[in-house]
């Protein structure tokens, strides 16, 4: 099956059109700054779009709990009590139809500005992914943008009960929820005496928490700001609906759908499904699901079926942390991308701060194979700490080699997360939380992005000559990886021909080779930042073979070091001098065969 090669450049929108420097802890958006859905100008987002990104995902434009105040819209305030951090948690979406009031010049028009951005990212040569949270929902729900027939999650819900079909969650029936027992460091707003704080929050009956604790009174690392949604699955772990037979696993989506034509379904899932509909009828190209494998198999089945029944191209990637259920949620739930986390960004961040082996990169690739290609890859994301950060590498350089391995390995999509590109340490402390991470619960700068930013030249005019190498490196790889159809093709092992030449840099050193009809390439690269050494990279003999190079020079363009290599071929051997210089990375093309 002929595949796309696609890199997807996620964005906190709320944080990156931000100009504001003062960074202090807690801050209201007024007195730290917050970004708009108009920073993403059509400058912007040409410069995105030729750093070699495809797709953008716009995390935390849904409504979701906040501290602030929009009763002027008819918005009911959040209790800050259950809101992480001022700015909230993207992740306790409080109005599936609305976008984030924060993110709009005019509240009012919060929804129509954001489908102008749909248009102008469209316009700018890419596509548009937005979350969906399937799991759960924020403890204090309120639709101001419902479609005709659409009532709020709850809305009809049986409370007598713990538990119904219907129910949209889960409940303990004359039992009010009880606020965890908060640290003094985790205090709402910092410890400071909001108004809001004087009326203490009030929910009965208590509804089971996110992650699924069914505690009145949940503990303070449970996600005690927000409430489990019930998709049909009982108390005891029962199925109540229809279970997806397994001959399913290799039938078509067009099939999957016609299965569930006739089911009875929870309600939950009609609702998700309405969600999903609704933002594809707005333009919207694609979601990003939190947290899917806490939602069973079958919903998946039943909403991403609908989904590409309603537009075949849609772009569905998910959360899921479990190898052993990856193939269920690609075959089964009909997931185009699972989170590459567990193997491959564990084993690269492993090598990166010098306890991991190269050697292991081969073993996850062969592992993977045969869903390869829906294992994104990523380096950086809203929830994994920065590269740049002292708890990660402390340097953002000495992610390149493995940046390039993550882009080449397979012909997966390739993530990079915002500031990535500019060396972002995310060591601001933003209130909630901790730095080495971008905050996501409060209002706060990007330094780096800020320095690439210029003032909404986006320019990059305020960056270090390091930094703009970082992202020059950045944007040549990527937009090489658009250019490279042999990306998509077979991969060929190189690692266990040269370990005995890599010797003692074995774990340090890596090296595959790509190809398909059109195109052949090798690439090599070296994580240590302190040693070097010059290496005769075999290819194999059967990979000569394979590839027909007749005996002779062959040459070997790096477009990476702007280099030009040779590739020797004789009837005992064909190799290539490369220099393995500290942190060195090579994307070789072979030009004459």
């Amino acid at each position: 099956m002929a595949y796309n090669k696609y890199t997807i450049y996620q964005v906190f929108t709320c944080l990156f059109g931000n100009t504001n420097r003062c960074n202090t802890p807690w801050a209201t958006k007024e007195q730290n700054g917050v970004g708009k859905l108009s920073d993403f100008t059509d400058d912007a987002l040409n410069a995105i779009h030729q750093l070699g990104i495809t797709h953008i995902w716009y995390t935390g434009v849904l409504h979701h709990a906040l501290v602030g105040d929009y009763h002027a819209w008819g918005i009911e305030n959040d209790h800050p009590s259950v809101v992480k951090g001022r700015a909230g948690s993207p992740y306790a979406i409080k109005d599936y139809y609305s976008i984030n009031p924060d993110l709009a010049d005019d509240p009012a028009q919060r929804n129509y500005e954001f489908e102008a951005l749909i248009k102008r990212t469209q316009q700018a040569g890419m596509k548009v992914i937005i979350d969906i949270v399937p799991n759960h929902v924020a403890r204090q729900y309120q639709g101001l943008n419902n479609p005709v027939g659409v009532n709020d999650f709850g809305a009809n819900d049986d409370t007598s009960v713990q538990y119904a079909r219907d129910n949209n969650f889960y409940y303990l029936p004359d039992t009010c929820f009880e606020l965890p027992d908060i640290p003094t460091s985790l205090l709402p707003l910092g410890g400071e005496c909001h108004p809001d704080l004087a009326t203490p929050f009030y929910e009965h009956p208590a509804k089971w928490t996110g992650n699924g604790s069914r505690l009145a009174k949940p503990n303070i690392d449970d996600w005690y700001e927000t409430v489990k949604i019930n998709y049909g699955i009982k108390p005891d772990g029962s199925k109540d609906f229809t279970e997806l037979p397994q001959q399913y696993r290799f039938l078509s989506l067009l099939e999957h759908a016609v299965f569930w034509q006739d089911k009875s379904v929870p309600d939950s899932w009609r609702k998700f499904r309405d969600i999903a509909l609704y933002w594809l009828d707005k333009g919207v190209d694609g979601f990003r699901y939190d947290m899917a494998e806490m939602v069973p198999i079958e919903f998946w089945s039943y909403l991403n079926s609908a989904i590409k029944l309603h537009n075949p191209d849609a772009f569905l990637m998910a959360e899921v942390y479990q190898p052993d259920l990856y193939r269920d949620y690609i075959q089964l739930g009909k997931m185009d991308y699972l989170y590459d986390k567990v193997d491959l960004y564990d084993c690269l961040k492993a090598i990166i701060q010098g306890h991991g082996s190269t050697k292991e990169i081969g073993r996850i690739e062969h592992q993977l194979r045969d869903i390869e290609h829906h294992m994104l890859h990523f380096l950086e994301n809203h929830d994994e700490q920065r590269i740049a950060s002292p708890e990660f590498a402390g340097e953002a350089h000495k992610a390149r080699p493995a940046m390039l391995i993550s882009a080449c390995l397979s012909s997966s999509p390739t993530l990079l997360y915002f500031g990535q590109e500019v060396g972002e340490p995310g060591a601001e402390h933003a209130g909630f939380g901790q730095p080495s991470r971008t905050s996501i619960f409060d209002y706060i700068g990007v330094p780096q992005h800020q320095k690439w930013m210029n003032n909404g030249a986006f320019d990059g005019g305020q960056l270090s000559e390091s930094e703009k190498q970082l992202r020059h490196f950045y944007s040549t790889l990527l937009n090489l990886v658009q250019q490279s159809p042999a990306l998509t093709g077979e991969y060929h092992d190189l690692y266990a021909a040269n370990v005995e030449h890599f010797s003692d840099q074995q774990d340090g050193l890596f090296a595959f080779a790509r190809s398909n009809p059109s195109q052949k390439l090798i690439i090599a690269a070296n994580f240590s930042a302190t040693s070097g050494k010059t290496v005769k990279l075999h290819l194999p003999k059967a990979l000569t073979t394979y590839w027909q190079l007749t005996c002779g020079e062959h040459t070997l363009f790096d477009p990476l070091n702007q280099q030009t290599l040779t590739l020797f071929v004789n009837e005992q051997e064909s190799y290539v001098m490369i220099d393995f210089t500290p942190l060195s990375t090579h994307f070789m093309v072979l030009n004459n065969i």
